[in-house]
């Protein structure tokens, strides 16, 4: 009697969309940190330099709020990014307790670099999907993040 194969899935899991996402959501997880690791960055840069390129300076707080990082991963990415000038960070006028952080020229070229990488790693993940199902992908993933969100 032949053993069976343990790489393949019971049906009962591959046709639940919670599976499914989950299972993708390691994958994409894991080629976006290699492909950010090959140029010697981490997903909290892209985020954060992001998030400062859009909405301008802002609080640490106000950085992690937006780029859905906690406080304390958050002052250890600005870190790195200071260390390499990606980021300045001055106290606040209003408010001398806390800091204000902002993108710098070298800043924005590294979001440039981060940008093209990214765009290589979702044409990997999503290599087998034509342009419009990306587009439908996106479009369904972000209703549905968006119904759970509000629900909080």
């Amino acid at each position: 009697m032949e053993a069976p194969d343990p790489d393949v899935v019971p049906a009962r899991l591959t046709g639940l969309p919670s599976w499914l996402i989950t299972q993708t959501a390691v994958r994409a997880g894991r080629l976006v940190a290699d492909g950010l690791a090959a140029i010697d960055a981490r997903g909290y840069h892209f985020r954060l330099l992001a998030t400062l390129d859009e909405f301008g300076p802002a609080s640490q707080a106000t950085l992690g709020r937006r780029s859905g990082i906690h406080v304390s991963d958050v002052v250890a990415a600005l870190n790195e990014l200071a260390d390499r000038d990606f980021v300045n960070r001055a106290p606040d006028p209003a408010d001398r307790r806390r800091n204000v952080v902002t993108i710098t020229t070298a800043g924005r070229r590294q979001l440039r670099r981060l940008e093209k990488q990214l765009a290589a790693v979702q044409d990997d993940l999503l290599a087998p999907l034509s342009p419009a199902e990306r587009d439908q992908l996106v479009a369904l993933l972000g209703r549905v993040l968006a119904h759970h969100t509000r629900e909080r």
